[in-house]
């Protein structure tokens, strides 16, 4: 059965329009419309014709019938419908929004975990020694070129499994992201170890076995040039920490592929803290390199852990003595 185009409630044109003002302010905003695909067709089946009938219990009924167990998800279904009737309280289509329900409180988050050197290159090393398996050729070489650009430049696995051979520019030492996550190119710098791997990389994608040496193919494939899936990217990372038995601290979450990203930022704030510049000076260059709109959602990486408290103590305590001095003198 093919599935149905567009939204077709009486609500769908609204739909329609609120979801092309927020791409347009650069926003994505797939998963907020497979969302609102939902609220349409309840809309539908209910036989809901006008914006009287959309009340505040027929939201609650809506919400309710999406099973969401964890609140993280619930509250971003609620926060998906909030937006769009207040997009049309703006719009002057109803007078007050029918979402009354409050969100869920959201349980104790534990900390990402963060690798640290040592048990980034246990992960690398793993990985190099994977053995061939279906479609993916020269799986270890390739898996330990993608955990490495992961790790080292805080790629998202989807821009690392969407790179395209021509995205490589190794005379200026960039990788050119594509398709971000707010539809935003940038350019990613990256060191002489890492321009040696991908320089291997791009000399095995100009070999037969993976189908065409075409600038516009996928720089990470499977067998006749299907770029990786970056759900596949996430088991082999899950398969391959287990064999790690890596010690996981009390607070801290078992780790996740993201984690890498994670890593990368908060390896960055430790470097510039050993360096002796100013992190929050510089929150913006790494804001930028990550591919944030803002510092604030760079905040949200930089995890205190025992090494950046250790460091920013030190700092503290140089400068308190430094000023102590100067009060003495």
């Amino acid at each position: 059965m093919r599935a149905r185009q567009g939204f077709t409630s009486f609500l769908g044109p609204d739909i329609e329009r609120f979801i092309a003002h927020k791409r347009s302010a650069g926003r994505r905003f797939d998963v907020e419309a497979k969302t609102l695909r939902l609220l349409d067709d309840f809309l539908l089946v209910r036989q809901v014709f006008a914006f009287e009938e959309v009340t505040p219990a027929l939201i609650d009924e809506f919400l309710t019938s999406r099973p969401r167990s964890q609140p993280r998800s619930y509250n971003h279904l609620r926060c998906t419908i909030g937006r769009l009737f207040a997009y049309l309280v703006g719009h002057g289509k109803v007078s007050r929004t029918p979402l009354q329900s409050p969100p869920r409180r959201a349980r104790y988050q534990r900390s990402p975990f963060i690798f640290d050197q040592a048990a980034a290159r246990r992960l690398l090393a793993t990985a190099r020694v994977l053995a061939d398996r279906g479609a993916t050729l020269d799986r270890g070489a390739t898996y330990y070129v993608i955990f490495a650009i992961l790790y080292s430049l805080g790629l998202r696995v989807g821009e690392a499994c969407r790179l395209r051979v021509k995205d490589v520019d190794l005379d200026r030492r960039v990788l050119i992201i594509r398709e971000t996550k707010f539809y935003k190119s940038r350019l990613v710098p990256f060191g002489p170890k890492l321009e040696a791997l991908l320089r291997q990389q791009l000399a095995r994608c100009k070999t037969g076995l993976y189908g065409s040496a075409d600038p516009e193919t996928a720089l990470f494939r499977l067998r006749g040039g299907r770029a990786i899936n970056p759900g596949t990217v996430s088991i082999t990372f899950q398969q391959l920490v287990r064999k790690l038995h890596l010690t996981i601290p009390p607070g801290i979450s078992p780790p996740r592929l993201h984690d890498l990203r994670h890593s990368c930022a908060v390896g960055t704030l430790a470097r510039w803290y050993r360096d002796g510049g100013d992190p929050q000076a510089r929150l913006h260059i790494l804001a930028t390199f990550l591919g944030h709109v803002d510092i604030n959602s760079t905040a949200i990486y930089l995890t205190t852990t025992p090494e950046l408290l250790d460091l920013a103590n030190k700092r503290f305590e140089a400068f308190a003595a430094s000023t102590l001095r100067e009060g003495l003198a």
